[in-house]
């Protein structure tokens, strides 16, 4: 670990200390989310990109073996979809990991005042998991439309179709896990919604 790293986490820390106790909440919450997806980003993330490749063309490989879309080498990341004569071959890399939704979506948990210690562990796994499906069915979803159409819509599939069906998973998560309960257990003056 870099010595540069080591002093900003710890000026980071501090920083976070001083902001809870002035109870910044806000700021509190920024600083700290912020803060844990970099560290993460740079302490977290080449240790288990390598895993997540693995699993999510492992995942998706099930789906296309099971329908009879595509094959996957998942000890590559590979999945091989043949069409006819047209062959393509689709690596699961850094970005189709996941990696970066899981560590922005568990920073942003983490320093969210709604949910007490047991909560957020629970809500960290539901949401951990429904991210990796997510990501798989945009994955399947990108593979069948390049079974079905060949692949010339590549880049249709892959930049806006899976990625719109993926940021709406996304948009589904947050809202069950941020916005709904934020408004549930909120409390303006003598007037507060009842915690179901």
């Amino acid at each position: 670990m870099n010595w540069v790293v080591i002093l900003f986490l710890i000026i980071w820390i501090y920083v976070l200390t001083v902001m809870k106790r002035a109870e910044m909440g806000v700021w509190y919450f920024i600083t700290g989310s912020v803060g844990v997806l970099i560290f993460s980003m740079i302490l977290i993330e080449p240790y288990v990109v390598g895993f997540l490749q693995k699993a999510v063309s492992a995942a998706a490989g099930i789906l296309g073996m099971a329908s009879g879309m595509y094959e996957s080498y998942f000890n590559q990341g590979i999945l091989f979809i043949q069409n006819g004569h047209d062959n393509l071959s689709m690596y699961i890399d850094f970005e189709c990991s996941g990696v970066i939704e899981i560590l922005a979506f568990l920073s942003l948990l983490w320093f969210f005042q709604v949910y007490d210690v047991y909560e957020k562990i629970a809500v960290s796994v539901v949401g951990t998991i429904f991210i990796f499906i997510s990501n798989v069915l945009r994955i399947f979803l990108i593979c069948v439309l390049i079974k079905c159409f060949g692949s010339d819509c590549y880049f249709i599939a892959h930049t806006i179709v899976g990625r719109i069906f993926f940021y709406l998973c996304m948009v589904f998560l947050y809202f069950y896990v941020f916005t709904k309960p934020q408004i549930i257990r909120q409390k303006v003056g003598v007037f507060h919604y009842e915690r179901n």
